[in-house]
């Protein structure tokens, strides 16, 4: 799954043009290396987005296309910073 979309669909953040955005900037890296929007997510990958005034650090636990927003938090597990609440 793409990037940006994994981003949206797992509500890290909540649009997807705003995930595009981060990513086009180089505020989004995946296992350390700064990530494209269409790059390819896979299990047990590591996100790390810096926000304005925070930065995120997550593991992909797992990924599927359409997810409830109750279960979208079972997608991934915070290991530092706290999520956006836009």
């Amino acid at each position: 799954m793409r990037l940006d979309k994994y981003l949206k669909v797992s509500r890290i953040i909540k649009r997807r043009t705003v995930a595009k955005e981060a990513c086009e900037s180089g505020r989004v890296s995946i296992n350390g290396k700064v990530a494209k929007p269409g790059t390819d997510i896979k299990e047990g990958d590591i996100i790390e987005i810096l926000f304005a005034n925070k930065s995120l650090k997550a593991k992909v636990i797992n990924i599927s296309e359409h997810v409830r927003k109750e279960a979208a938090s079972s997608m991934y597990e915070i290991l530092e910073g706290e999520e956006d609440e836009e």
